[in-house]
């Protein structure tokens, strides 16, 4: 399944969402610009490799930030940042634009940081700014569970579109996460399975819920969203 776009309009300008977007397209074009050999060191030198962290020396960490930031390949790139595009502009008119801004990299850190745990000793370095946006997803499940999300589905070679929940869109999404991220445990490669750092998906959703869960109990302050389902 493919989300085309949501059916809540955003009443914000989401100016953190879209630079979000601008900053990882920048660094993504500047990985093109590199050679295969560069580009291997850069991937490595900022991307997040588990075995590489040492507590004894707290700059080894700094790649829980750098590594949101890059991405594999076109289709890893253009995946992420349609799906922010889609969910984030709601998100950051819910939260204000600097508390998104925080949100958005501390569900990064906690992503990158269950995926080290599930996986300490790997030499696979984990990119990508899924991990925060699932953080996003998670966050989005909980403060619009009864939007729409049009989703595309191939069907025999046809296109197939169709309306769905977002609880039910969100809540499959995350699922299908764990139900990998287990079945990864058995593998010989750890916790990354075919490329995809599934625990960080999973960490990113759970802190995107833990964060959004008290909000669903803050006093009203303004009119809800037609959608919502739990508005104040």
């Amino acid at each position: 399944m493919f989300p085309i776009r949501d059916t809540i309009r955003s009443r914000s300008f989401p100016i953190i969402t879209l630079l979000l977007i601008a900053v990882n397209a920048l660094v993504f074009f500047f990985e093109l610009s590199l050679s295969p050999a560069s580009l291997e060191r850069f991937v490595y030198s900022f991307g997040l490799v588990p075995a590489r962290l040492n507590l004894g020396n707290p700059f080894s960490f700094y790649p829980f930030l750098t590594h949101m930031f890059l991405h594999g390949g076109w289709l890893h790139f253009l995946s992420n940042m349609w799906t922010l595009f889609i969910f984030g502009d709601n998100v950051e008119d819910r939260m204000g634009s600097g508390g998104y801004l925080l949100f958005y990299l501390l569900g990064g850190f906690v992503a990158g940081g269950l995926q080290t745990f599930f996986s300490p000793g790997s030499n696979i370095p984990s990119i990508g700014a899924s991990g925060a946006i699932a953080a996003v997803l998670g966050a989005y499940f909980l403060f619009f569970p009864r939007a729409r999300v049009i989703t595309f589905i191939p069907l025999f070679f046809l296109p197939w579109f169709v309306e769905i929940s977002a609880f039910v869109y969100l809540g499959f999404w995350f699922v299908s996460q764990l139900f990998s991220g287990v079945l990864s445990l058995s593998t010989a490669s750890g916790a990354q399975m075919g490329g995809v750092a599934w625990w960080a998906h999973v960490g990113g959703f759970l802190f995107g819920l833990i964060i959004a869960l008290p909000a669903l109990f803050r006093r009203p302050r303004r009119t809800a969203y037609p959608d919502e389902f739990f508005p104040w």
